[in-house]
């Protein structure tokens, strides 16, 4: 068979696009100079996909998209403002883009790393609660070291 009748379709599943792209999201954050986490609950109940906190104490928080149905599935977005100075999508390069509101900022992410399309608008938390957070943030961090520690 010529090389060129052969055609390869990569099709990653629901987990697969999600581990990557919040993988992705989380390396730039670093790249960027942020400690990320994983998985942060928050106050109000939610769950931020990645949470990272910057070398000025400022919060971000990165929701991930792993396609168009969980998206338009998923809603509760807009409730993460409450707990960050400045809030993303990331999704994956195949993502339509011209579906996500304009308002947060935009990252594009896969295994490997990611890029920010769109800066998030900047929304400083007030003092108290920036505190509070990051103490919490903080805490977590130490107590998954140590869990990890133990683990292994």
């Amino acid at each position: 068979m010529a090389a060129a009748l052969l055609q390869i379709d990569l099709v990653f599943s629901r987990p697969q696009t999600t581990l990557a792209v919040t993988r992705g999201a989380a390396r730039l954050m670093v790249d960027l100079g942020y400690a990320p986490l994983l998985e942060v609950g928050l106050p109000n109940g939610r769950r931020a996909d990645v949470m990272a906190l910057g070398p000025r104490g400022d919060i971000v928080i990165c929701e991930v998209k792993s396609g168009v149905e969980d998206y338009r599935v998923d809603r509760k977005w807009g409730e993460y403002g409450p707990f960050c100075d400045a809030f993303y999508f990331a999704v994956a390069p195949e993502f339509p883009h011209d579906i996500l509101p304009e308002a947060p900022g935009l990252i594009v992410a896969d295994g490997f790393g990611g890029a920010v399309l769109r800066d998030a608008p900047a929304a400083p938390l007030a003092p108290a609660r920036r505190k509070a957070l990051t103490v919490a943030f903080a805490r977590l961090g130490a107590m998954r070291t140590l869990r990890d520690q133990a683990a292994g």
